[in-house]
């Protein structure tokens, strides 16, 4: 159980690692110009370390689900987790439709929404039991959705790296949630 506690962790500091590892390999990368998805497509050097990155951070990432659903009792936040998990198959789907194929664009636009609806139900499902964090997760959900609607972001990086920090919040609010429930 304790490997499944820190699952999240380790897939919020593995996600990173994977695109810092492939942008240092592929030196034309611009955050401000390209996407995260180029360093796994056909013109990036070893694209298999993003692709199969991504497979292996959206294992962790479907982990850490199963251990919320385990350490959870209300129906909503279980929902919740169970969001994190169905979030955690399009991020496998990224890194197995890689930039440049077909389902490439609704996969990684998909992996993002689930997780924005996850990070939403399980708010609202804290509401009743943590209400501070569940008020935290909540405007979280609001405020990264609300920045990544009205900034005019200079390239598709940016905003993922924005959405990619919001989940990274969301994980550290999670485990603060099962800590208070403790």
């Amino acid at each position: 159980m304790n490997f499944l506690k820190y699952s999240g962790i380790i897939a919020a500091i593995l996600a990173w690692l994977v695109i810092f590892l492939s942008i240092f390999i592929n030196p034309w990368f611009v955050f401000t110009r390209n996407a995260f998805s180029d360093l796994g497509g056909p013109i990036a050097k070893d694209p298999w370390l993003y692709n199969y990155g991504l497979i292996i951070v959206a294992i962790f990432t479907f982990l850490y689900g199963i251990y919320l659903v385990i350490v959870n009792e209300g129906k909503v936040e279980i929902v919740g987790s169970s969001f994190v998990m169905v979030a955690a198959i399009f991020l496998s789907l990224i890194g197995i439709y890689h930039e440049g194929t077909y389902p490439h664009v609704f996969v990684s636009t998909w992996f993002f929404i689930q997780f924005d609806i996850a990070i939403l139900t399980y708010g609202i499902g804290l509401l009743m039991k943590i209400k501070k964090l569940g008020i935290s997760m909540i405007l979280l959900f609001i405020i990264a959705t609300l920045v990544a609607i009205v900034v005019p972001w200079p390239s598709a990086a940016t905003i993922e790296a924005w959405g990619i920090s919001a989940i990274d919040v969301w994980v550290i609010l999670s485990y603060l949630s099962i800590i208070n429930k403790n």
